[in-house]
Parts: structure tokens; C-alpha cells; sequence
């Protein structure tokens, strides 16, 4: 037995040192050793059973796969793929077209802009606007009619502390939060159709600003009173529907507000001016606030008007200029609001442009009225035990006469033009929800924004043209 093994003991060592030579020769030295010093340490190794002869063999054979590998890739270069652009590739990063419109958008208008201060100068000078302001606050009734919308929203706070005290009963601080409301909606609207001095650009900022003031007053009313019935059932079910998930959710000393603590002015002017119209108790709030975030939304905001004024009337479509009010408002004046209140929930619109029904492009474009309607509206219509098709209706009913409010009253005259196209909305979601799907109900929705959006605007522009101009001409 023992001599069988002597004679066996030089051969296993000459397979071994083959296995290292084989192994050695697909190596490449990376520290400047030199491939025959690495081959025979490598066989030194082997032949002292210092490395296994499978772990050898499996690196010879990944070597081989690697080399056969290499060759196929030099033979063949090409395989199934589809181009970034077609809709089946699944890409969707296109960060880098952006940043060429708002390259063209800067180069485009600078020479404008130059031109402008070259031969003008500077037109505005806020020193003298607000000195004139004070000296003759009379002539800019817009102006006071914001200052004065301080007036409802302090109403609404004592309305709700007299309610957390229990001065108030529930049927009373109702009727009050009634009245203020329907005399914030018609107080302004009063207003511009008495007063000829505004006009329809400030008209509308009016009632848009008491509108969204409107709005979150009814969100607080609401939150409060939900607040008080969770504290009459239990007190642990109160920091569970309303605490935040975010561990950033607390005030300023680090703790979670709970109700009636969040009765204050600071608490309540915070509401007003975040980019929301839904109130919390505590908002998801940003840690700081970034300057070069807030740079760049202030030059986009700047940019905005500066491009529209530049586009003559009627050589642009009507829609492209939409777009931009999309973008300048929803994306760089509420981002910048944000910002400088650390609201952290930035989600203001959603992919609308991808929207494949008119329903999902209402539900996508303007979060923060969606989520108000649907907190607020949809579901306590629900919860009356009205059905859907009745509470949409409804919810569309409603935005319908907000637009008609805020177009009709400014130019002081009513077309119910904003009405019907809203109204209209239904009967067209129906249709193209029913019989169109995937990029035809995509490109049915577009052809809704740029026929009948731009169809509504041309027709109150031939109306206000024919009741002022023509008038005047006679």
C-alpha cells in the first residue's frame, strides 16, 4: 500500500502543477509580478494543496466562459432593442430636454429684456407704488379688499376658540362660519361690478385670493369640528387619525400639536399662506431652506411673465400660454412658497400629461383643489349616502361656478361661457372613459385643452370686445 502511494504521489503533483500552468497562463499580473513569477507561485501553491483543485478548475472554466464572452461580443454588437423615444421602451428621463427649454427660454428673451432696460429703464419703482399706496389707499380698492380678507380670517380663529371653550354651540359657530364665508364670496364681487376704478386683472386676483381664502377657512372649520368629536369618543383615537407619520412633524419645541392647541394666530397664518387647502394640525414640514432652490424658482417666476408679454397676440397658441401659467404657478410659485415655509408635501400636480381620461386629468393637474373637493365634498356626499355619479356631478357643478365666478365678475359680464365648458366636461368623460383607451383617450384629453379651453377664452374675448369697444365706437 505504501509503495502504490509513492508511486501515485508524483503524479497527482504533476496534474496539480498542470492545473496551476493552465490556470496561470489566462492570468494577467495587476502589481508589476510578472506572469511566469505569478504562474509558478501559483503552481508552489498547488503543489502544496494550499489551493484546491476544484476551486482551480472553476476559475479555469470562468476564465474560458470570460474569453468565449469576449469573442461573441466582438462578433456580434447588435440585439433587440427599441429606441429611447418610442413609447415601448419604458424611458422616461428626459430631464435633459428641460434644461434646453429653459436654456432657449433665458438666450430667447435676454436680448429683450436689455433692449427694454436700455431704452426705458426701470419702469417699476416699489418705493414710489408703495408711497402712493399710502398716500391714496382709495384708489387701489384690490389692495384694500386684500388687506381687509385679514378681517374673516381672524372670525374664523375666535369662531373656533369659542367652540373649543364650549361658548359657543355647534349650531351657532355653524351659522357664523356660514355668514362669514357667503359675505367673503360676495363682498368682492360687489365690489368690482360697483366700483369702475378695477380692473379685470385685479378684479380676478380679488376673487381668487378670497376664493382660496374661502376654501381654507370651510378646511379648518371642518378639521376642528372633526377634532372635537374624536375627543368626545377617545382620547387615543385623536393622536392616531391626526399625528403624522414623518418623525419631522412637530412644532417648533419638538412636540406634536393636538387640538386646541393649534388654535393661534401663528398656527392659523401658517394655513393661509402655505400652498395648501387642506388643514392640518401638523404639517409635514422640510428640514431648512435650500437658497439655491429658492433662486431658481424666483428666476423662473420672473421669466414667465416676461416670455408672455414677449409673444404677440394670437401667433401663439392659446395653450402654449396655458402651459406656461401651469408651469409658473404650480411648479416654481408654489415650490418657492414651499420653500420658504418648509412645507414639505410639494405634491401639487401629478403626470396629467399622461392622462388617458378626462377624468384622470381633473384628478392629476391641480392637487390641491382635487384633494379639498374629494376631503371635503366628495366623500361626506358619499358618506350622506348619495352615489357617485350624483357626488362627481356635483363636484363638478361646483368648480363650474367657481370658474364662471372668477371669469364673469372681473370682466362684469356673464356669459356662463366657464360654466358650460366645465359642465361639458361630464358628458366628455363619459365618452372618451367609455370608448377610448390608452393613447387615443390620451390624445382625445389634448384635443380637449387645445380646442376647448382656448374655444372658451376666444369667446369671452369676442364678447367683452363687443360690449366695451363697440359700445364706445357708437
Amino acid at each position: 500500500m505504501g509503495e502504490s502511494h509513492a508511486a501515485e504521489a508524483p503524479a497527482a503533483l504533476r496534474r496539480r502543477a498542470t492545473l496551476a500552468a493552465e490556470l496561470g497562463a489566462s492570468l494577467r499580473p495587476t502589481d508589476g509580478t510578472s506572469a511566469a513569477a505569478l504562474q509558478s507561485s501559483l503552481a508552489a501553491d498547488v503543489s502544496r494543496g494550499n489551493v484546491p483543485p476544484e476551486t482551480v478548475r472553476a476559475k479555469s472554466k470562468s476564465d474560458k466562459r470570460k474569453r468565449r464572452s469576449d469573442v461573441s461580443d466582438r462578433l456580434s454588437c447588435h440585439k433587440t432593442r427599441e429606441s429611447l423615444l418610442s413609447s415601448t421602451s419604458g424611458y422616461n428621463n428626459y430631464r435633459g430636454i428641460l434644461n434646453w427649454c429653459v436654456v432657449m427660454l433665458v438666450l430667447s428673451n435676454a436680448r429683450l429684456f436689455l433692449e427694454n432696460l436700455l431704452r426705458y429703464g426701470v419702469l417699476v419703482d416699489p418705493i414710489q407704488v408703495i408711497a402712493l399706496f399710502l398716500n391714496d389707499p382709495y384708489r387701489w380698492p384690490a389692495a384694500c379688499l386684500v388687506i381687509v380678507s385679514v378681517v374673516f380670517v381672524l372670525v374664523a380663529l375666535y369662531t373656533e376658540r369659542q367652540l373649543s371653550k364650549g361658548s359657543f354651540t355647534e349650531v351657532a359657530g355653524f351659522l357664523v362660519h356660514c355668514i362669514n364665508m357667503a359675505i367673503m364670496l360676495t363682498l368682492p364681487a360687489a365690489v368690482v361690478l360697483s366700483v369702475p376704478s378695477v380692473t379685470p386683472v385685479g378684479g380676478a386676483f380679488v376673487l381668487g385670493t378670497y376664493t382660496i381664502l374661502s376654501l381654507k377657512l370651510y378646511s379648518y372649520k371642518d378639521v376642528n369640528m372633526w377634532c372635537r368629536e374624536l375627543s368626545m369618543i377617545k382620547a387615543k383615537k385623536l393622536s392616531r387619525s391626526l399625528s403624522c407619520p414623518s418623525a419631522q412633524h412637530f412644532n417648533e419645541a419638538g412636540r406634536k400639536v393636538c387640538y386646541p392647541g393649534n388654535l393661534t394666530i401663528r398656527d392659523m397664518f401658517y394655513f393661509v399662506f402655505a400652498p395648501t387647502l387642506c388643514y392640518e394640525l401638523n404639517f409635514p414640514r422640510s428640514p431648512n431652506v435650500r437658497m439655491s432652490f429658492l433662486l431658481r424658482r424666483l428666476l423662473e417666476m420672473w421669466m414667465v411673465p416676461i416670455i408672455q408679454s414677449s409673444m404677440k397676440p394670437l401667433e401663439v397658441p392659446n395653450h402654449l400660454l396655458w402651459l406656461m401659467f401651469f408651469y409658473g404657478f404650480f411648479h416654481s410659485s408654489m415650490n418657492f412658497t414651499a420653500e420658504l415655509l418648509c412645507f414639505g408635501d410639494r405634491q401639487f400636480y401629478n403626470d396629467w400629461w399622461n392622462s388617458e381620461t378626462v377624468t384622470h386629468f381633473w384628478q392629476n393637474w391641480n392637487i390641491p383643489v382635487h384633494k379639498w373637493c374629494i376631503r371635503h365634498f366628495y366623500k361626506p356626499l358619499l358618506r350622506k349616502g348619495f352615489s357617485k355619479i350624483v357626488s362627481q356631478s356635483a363636484v363638478f357643478f361646483l368648480s363650474a361656478f367657481f370658474h364662471e365666478y372668477l371669469v364673469s365678475v372681473p370682466l362684469r359680464m356673464f356669459r356662463l361661457w366657464a360654466f358650460m365648458g366645465m359642465m361639458a366636461q361630464l358628458p366628455l368623460a363619459w365618452f372618451v372613459g367609455r370608448f377610448l383607451h390608452g393613447n387615443y383617450g390620451n390624445a382625445a384629453v389634448w384635443i380637449s385643452l387645445i380646442i376647448g379651453q382656448p374655444f372658451a377664452v376666444l369667446m369671452y374675448v369676442h364678447d367683452y370686445y363687443v360690449l366695451h369697444h363697440i359700445q364706445e365706437a357708437d
